[in-house]
């Protein structure tokens, strides 16, 4: 039954969608710390709440962040990036103006490329593991 955990049900459907999610800060400019990391964990959660889309495991370094989402097939998964960027993008600008200074030029945090790759070649829980050992900043 463990292997059955993250299959989820719909009005219409059983699924299992999984992603790996990786935004990368404009510039990779190193501004991030463990509270900055932390509230950003916070305003993503949020976020995919209104998405109905489980957020299962976040981490990230002082240029990056990882994500692994459980996602229904009703959501595009661009519309779900875009919003995760712009939200915590606006969001950290406002609690967080110290970065502002220097990396939030242009009122972009991120880069505007990202990462988004489809989980299932390997084990859930190799990936959530690779995630828990980024290096994240004291």
């Amino acid at each position: 039954m463990a292997e059955h955990e993250d299959i989820r049900t719909g009005r219409h459907c059983v699924f299992a969608l999984h992603a790996h999610l990786v935004f990368v800060t404009r510039f990779r400019h190193r501004v991030f710390t463990d509270p900055h990391l932390s509230r950003m964990e916070e305003i993503m959660r949020d976020v995919c709440a209104d998405f109905e889309t489980e957020l299962a495991e976040f981490n990230g370094e002082n240029n990056h962040v990882h994500l692994l989402m459980n996602f229904p097939p009703k959501i595009a998964l661009s519309k779900l990036v875009n919003s995760l960027k712009g939200v915590s993008s606006r969001r950290m600008r406002t609690e967080f103006p110290e970065p502002a200074r220097h990396c939030y030029r242009a009122n972009r945090l991120w880069s505007g490329s990202y990462f988004a790759g489809s989980v299932g070649g390997v084990p859930i829980s190799v990936l959530r593991r690779c995630i828990e050992r980024q290096n994240r900043p004291a």
